[in-house]
């Protein structure tokens, strides 16, 4: 496992290079957000999907989430309208998971079995941000909690100690914090609060 200790406000260039070239490669990345610790891959790699589910315990219904730098790439992944598109200009970033009606571009894999939604997310975290705009893609993400526990792990050490022979990159930024995203549903006619976590949900109450 390749640890990188990144400086959480000002990120250094070199390592987050070294970062995102492993993801290219179809490695699997722990990584701090503006919430807890995430981890992720590339959308197209099926394989390392698979093994994020298979560490988090994921059921077939779960439903998976990207994590983008902007909106800029929302259109690929997600039908909004003008109405929505403002809402979500207007809301973000934020620590917030938004779930959306997906496009034919999204992997079924991603999708929720049943609803066909995608969950999208635009973090503030400096590390994610500039992650991020250097892959020139969204990431598959999920939040780093293990089977049988209700929290997220929020000390790299532990990290390491648990997962270093499960994942191949841990980004390093510090301690981090127990918080989970605010999880809203704008799938539907109405939005729906599926979660409320630390995003700010009262613009959709």
């Amino acid at each position: 496992m390749l640890h990188l200790r990144i400086h959480p406000e000002d990120p250094q260039a070199r390592l987050i290079s070294q970062a995102v070239e492993r993801i290219r490669a179809g490695d699997v990345v722990v990584y701090p957000t503006d919430a807890a610790y995430a981890i992720g891959c590339q959308i197209g790699n099926k394989n390392a999907m698979e093994r994020i589910s298979q560490i988090r315990g994921l059921g077939p219904k779960h439903q998976y989430a990207i994590i983008c730098a902007d909106l800029s790439d929302i259109s690929t992944y997600a039908k909004v309208d003008n109405a929505m598109y403002r809402l979500l200009k207007n809301n973000t970033p934020a620590v917030t998971t938004f779930i959306l009606p997906a496009t034919s571009e999204v992997p079924k894999r991603l999708m929720h079995p049943k609803k066909k939604t995608i969950g999208l997310r635009i973090p503030s975290n400096p590390i994610c941000q500039m992650l991020l705009k250097e892959l020139g893609e969204p990431l598959i993400t999920s939040t780093l909690i293990l089977p049988g526990q209700s929290d997220p792990i929020d000390d790299p050490y532990d990290i390491e100690m648990q997962l270093s022979k499960r994942i191949d990159v841990l980004i390093d930024s510090g301690l981090g914090t127990l918080n989970t995203t605010s999880i809203i549903d704008l799938s539907g006619s109405n939005p729906e609060i599926i979660r409320r976590g630390v995003g700010d949900v009262s613009a959709f109450e």
